[in-house]
């Protein structure tokens, strides 16, 4: 057996942003391994003719590094192309029985997660959830006995509570066929969101309790109500499920210890309160959304034009990348505010770093404001004032004067395509 790697133990706050009233981001404290195991190798950049000149911007993950935002994801992670299975299994405690019917807790995340997935996917992953159990699966021990707090790891609290929870549906239900398992907590364990989110998904566990033949090594925990009291619960408060299955998927978290500081409410794995947001365009190609095709490699020195449809539509050159380094590189697109985007309040062409030599948690990809010092352009709750008019208009350029690189946006045609030109040494 592999030796466990660090994992990150979040210690994130809810903090409050500037605006015409406060606003409270509670960011999703995550905690997961990326220790790789003998499965399925997790879905990548779709090969194409074009993979040969595509070759520099797939910057490789690094080793040693917890969930790289390197491409293509290693082996270990949940496929996040095709048909994938997710069970669900909803449990209680003796001192914190089921808050209503267990279904009804398996519906404050059903439909809308498979609809999520489909949207930002393209129709590449299909979710189908299965909830084979429809009642609550009780727990042997207090909520409190199983020791579980913030950025838990997965020993040894965890492992008596997943084994326990094997014990309780292995006699009727087959761990074998699925891709990967939520378990959705009574929202009555544990402390309130607002106060301290518990929800954590351990992802590529070699060392994970096993059943019916196969490791529960991608899992995710979801607890208490992602509400901030604004009313929208019903519309958002599953966006908790798609951040933690991101995980799963290879993804890491994105926020930072300051609050979705570095891409703000541009991906779901910086922040998932709120209103509806996407993926970057990076992690679609990551996880295998986007083609080789659909990917425009800068890489060679000179000055070179790229033209970029919007992200939430299909088809079309997405994304143009940057190579700085081999770990490294700027990553352009277009967002606008359809799909899976919602917050979206000054379409326009994103510009933002990513790492693949950064932990997650530890702002592996940094999005460049455009609009620096102001106060934002959106008053939407929870999601965050300060990058939500980071986005490049027509005759703005951006400069890294270090490497030499500046991202001109040059024009807007009228279906919405942007024109960007990019010149490097």
């Amino acid at each position: 057996m592999q030796k466990p790697r660090h994992r990150i133990r979040d210690q994130r706050r809810p903090i409050a942003l500037a605006s015409a009233t406060a606003l409270v981001i509670a960011a999703m404290a995550t905690a997961s391994s990326t220790l790789p195991i003998g499965s399925r190798a997790s879905a990548g950049p779709v090969a194409t003719g074009r993979a040969a000149g595509i070759a520099p911007c797939r910057i490789p993950a690094t080793m040693g590094v917890q969930m790289s935002e390197g491409v293509p994801t290693p082996a270990g992670y949940a496929r996040s192309t095709g048909r994938i299975r997710a069970l669900n299994l909803m449990i209680d405690f003796p001192d914190a029985p089921g808050v209503g019917s267990a279904m009804s807790r398996y519906a404050e995340f059903f439909p809308q997660t498979t609809a999520w997935f489909r949207t930002g996917s393209y129709g590449r992953l299909t979710y189908v959830p299965d909830a084979p159990l429809k009642s609550w699966l009780r727990m042997p021990l207090p909520f409190a006995k199983y020791g579980i707090q913030r950025g838990s790891p997965y020993e040894p609290g965890y492992h008596h509570l997943v084994d326990d929870i094997i014990a309780a549906a292995d006699p009727k239900v087959d761990f074998a066929k699925y891709d990967l398992i939520n378990i959705l907590v009574t929202p009555n364990a544990g402390p309130s969101a607002l106060d301290t989110v518990l929800s954590v998904t351990f992802s590529g566990n070699d060392d994970a309790p096993r059943a019916d033949g196969v490791p529960l090594s991608n899992t995710s925990f979801i607890y208490s109500h992602q509400d901030d009291g604004s009313g929208s619960f019903k519309k958002t408060g599953y966006r908790v499920l798609p951040h933690e299955n991101g995980h799963v998927f290879g993804l890491p978290d994105l926020y930072t210890m300051e609050g979705g500081g570095s891409v703000g409410h541009w991906d779901i794995m910086s922040e998932d309160w709120g209103a509806n947001n996407d993926l970057l365009g990076w992690h679609k190609w990551k996880l295998g959304w986007l083609d080789n095709k659909q990917i425009s490699c800068a890489a060679r020195s000179g000055t070179s034009d790229h033209v970029l449809g919007p992200l939430a539509t299909r088809g079309g050159t997405k994304l143009a990348f940057i190579p700085l380094s081999s770990d490294s590189g700027y990553a352009v697109e277009v967002r606008t505010r359809a799909g899976n985007d919602q917050a979206v309040c000054r379409p326009g062409v994103l510009i933002y770093k990513v790492s693949s030599d950064v932990d997650t948690g530890q702002g592996p990809v940094s999005v460049a404001d455009s609009t620096k010092g102001s106060a934002g352009c959106t008053r939407l709750p929870n999601v965050h004032t300060e990058l939500s008019d980071a986005t490049f208009q027509p005759g703005q350029t951006f400069t890294d004067r270090t490497n030499k690189i500046q991202i001109s946006v040059v024009d807007k045609d009228d279906k919405g395509n942007y024109r960007v030109r990019i010149t490097r040494p």
